[in-house]
């Protein structure tokens, strides 16, 4: 054969272990890359709560310790649902990397990998509370193509077989040492025909016997002096065959694939905000009637403008948000029904949102506050609700407190996204303004906060009364029915404790000596707050001025004109509810049933 003899363009020279272990890299990126864009446009058809991002993050959330899930809120906020999603996408690439390296080596092992990640994104979309059997559709579809891609691209990674040897040739592809041409550990010898001077063709001093001999030693010997080599080079160039492949298919099938996941994921995206589209036009076609008992306005001086402090009404954008739905339900308000079933329910309710803004609506300041808030902590918020009555619902429904004899002692709420929470139906029906509420200053609620009907109950934790999103109202008991976050090691029961809270000045501030403006909020809802006091350093405590009261349902500000000396100094604030009694300064962690304990801050007063 020719030394020159021509090799396809196609059939590069193969690249060193590293690079070919980058394509592979590349290629289960791609693959990932195109399951997330496929099961995007699948749970457009299905649902966006049903794509495999968001279903595995709704599985890990209901699997997460309650201290996780408190030092998650504890340190990232609201931003805790962003840092799920990151950190799920971050491990799907690090899975994706490696089934790719796998592939290269084991097509179907690579591709069997993928099949099964995605029947994890399938159990776990359709195994949640809410869940349905076609939640499991976008991650398997996404997983079946994932897999496909996969096993296509790895084989452009994987190199043709080697070229049956030709006459003259060892089976490397070397020239034999009997050909015409010199290989390698042998060289031409005197004469066209490569023979001894004075003996004939292929002859020499051993005979032509001899020099085949040592041609086949020397194609036998190669297999192992290529080992040797390749041992040579290092463990990231073992198990990769370095022979040339597919570098110009591989490039054609990776852009092709690109091109055809982002176009899914756009088709996708569009089709899941034109559905959406309806739920945010019927928000926006609402307007809320005048409630037939409206709040009063609020008192002069209940908000003191103490810079540092926010204002007395917490605006919608600044509302704090705890919740466990990665993706925010948007529900159309006019295909919205709410069901009122169950134990001692005689007179089963099924209504519209628009038979709630026909009854009628009450308006009420009230403050909530979640129970993961730490001492200090900035979970807690006040809005002017506007709604329906709970207690006046379910007296329709027949149901009676169990004061009076009722069958059921425990309200369980069901949210369009499958969480439950339970309160007492003793609470409800007592007297406080319980709501389901419709509005929130002044519009209709957010999405973020419920839209379009949530509850609100003053004087209980959020998860044991604020249902966002709600969609069903059964009556059943505490004995017979644990609501989500009490399988969770969570307390049944749960009324807000007294609380206070420094607001200004900031841990480690450096203020001026001199009069100094200590000031913050408090709150103890359904009994009010009668006395704030601050004290410094451990000393006496300072009675604060209050803000004026708006209601007992709300928070108070307050302020202490404190007269600092120059120096490292320790504040700390308490507040005393209208029953009496004082807060707690033993701390305590917010499992099973909210924090206690005394706020402070440190300061340095220069």
């Amino acid at each position: 054969m020719s030394r020159d003899r021509e090799v396809p363009p196609e059939r590069e020279a193969g690249p060193s272990g590293r690079a070919r272990a980058a394509f592979a890299v590349l290629s289960g990126l791609i693959a990932a890359f195109a399951a997330l864009c496929v099961a995007a446009l699948v749970a457009a058809a299905v649902r966006p709560e049903a794509g495999p991002v968001a279903a595995v993050g709704g599985a890990a959330i209901d699997r997460t310790p309650p201290a996780v899930k408190d030092f998650a809120v504890r340190n990232f906020g609201t931003d805790d649902k962003l840092v799920l999603r990151l950190g799920i996408l971050l491990l799907l690439a690090l899975f994706a990397m490696a089934v790719g390296l796998l592939a290269v080596r084991h097509r179907i092992g690579g591709s069997a990998a993928v099949l099964a990640f995605g029947v994890v994104g399938a159990v776990a979309a359709a195994g949640r509370p809410e869940g349905r059997a076609t939640d499991a559709l976008p991650s398997a579809v996404g997983a079946l193509v994932a897999a496909g891609l996969l096993y296509v691209l790895s084989g452009r990674l994987t190199p043709g077989a080697a070229p049956s040897p030709a006459a003259g040739e060892t089976a490397s592809g070397a020239p034999s040492p009997a050909s015409g041409e010199a290989g390698d550990g042998a060289k031409d010898v005197e004469g066209a025909g490569g023979g001894w001077p004075g003996h004939p063709r292929g002859g020499g001093p051993d005979g032509p016997v001899a020099l085949d001999r040592r041609a086949d030693r020397q194609t036998l010997d190669r297999p192992a002096l290529d080992r040797r080599a390749l041992d040579r080079r290092g463990p990231d160039h073992r198990g990769l065959d370095h022979r040339a492949f597919d570098r110009r298919g591989f490039v054609l099938a990776a852009t092709a694939a690109v091109a055809a996941s982002a176009g899914a994921g756009l088709l996708g995206s569009r089709l899941t905000a034109s559905q959406l589209a309806g739920a945010s036009a019927s928000r926006q076609g609402i307007t809320l009637p005048a409630p037939a008992s409206p709040a009063p306005p609020v008192p002069p001086g209940a908000d003191l403008g103490i810079r540092g402090v926010g204002s007395f009404t917490t605006p919608a954008k600044d509302f704090y948000r705890v919740d466990t739905a990665l993706v925010v339900p948007r529900v159309d308000a006019d295909r919205w029904r709410l069901r009122i079933h169950g134990a001692g329910v005689t007179r089963p309710v099924t209504l519209g949102f628009r038979d709630l803004l026909r009854r009628e609506l009450v308006e009420r300041d009230i403050t909530l506050t979640c129970v993961s808030n730490e001492v200090g902590g900035p979970y807690a918020g006040n809005a002017r609700w506007i709604g329906v009555r709970l207690a006046d619902l379910l007296r329709e429904a027949g149901v009676e407190p169990p004061s009076r004899g009722g069958a059921a002692d425990q309200i369980v709420a069901r949210s369009v996204d499958g969480m439950t929470i339970g309160t007492p139906v003793e609470t409800v029906m007592d007297g406080r303004d319980a709501l389901l509420a419709v509005g929130m200053n002044g519009e209709p609620l957010p999405f973020e906060h419920g839209f379009p009907v949530r509850m609100v109950v003053p004087g209980l934790y959020g998860y044991v009364s604020a249902c966002k999103w709600i969609q069903d109202i059964e009556l059943t008991t505490f004995d017979a029915y644990d609501a989500y976050w009490v399988k969770r090691s969570w307390a049944r029961e749960a009324p807000v404790k007294t609380a206070s809270r420094i607001d200004t000045p900031r841990p480690f501030a450096t203020p001026a000596a001199g009069t100094v403006p200590v000031a913050g909020v408090a709150w103890a809802q359904h009994r009010g707050i009668a006395r704030v006091e601050v004290r410094v350093d451990g000393g006496p405590w300072h009675t604060a001025r209050l803000g004026a009261e708006a209601g007992r349902d709300t928070w108070r500000q307050w302020v202490w004109e404190w007269p600092a000396t120059r120096g490292h100094h320790t504040l700390e604030v308490r507040a005393t509810d209208r029953t009496g009694a004082t807060q707690t300064g033993e701390r305590a962690g917010t499992v099973p049933d909210g924090a206690t304990g005394w706020h402070s801050v440190v300061i340095d007063v220069s």
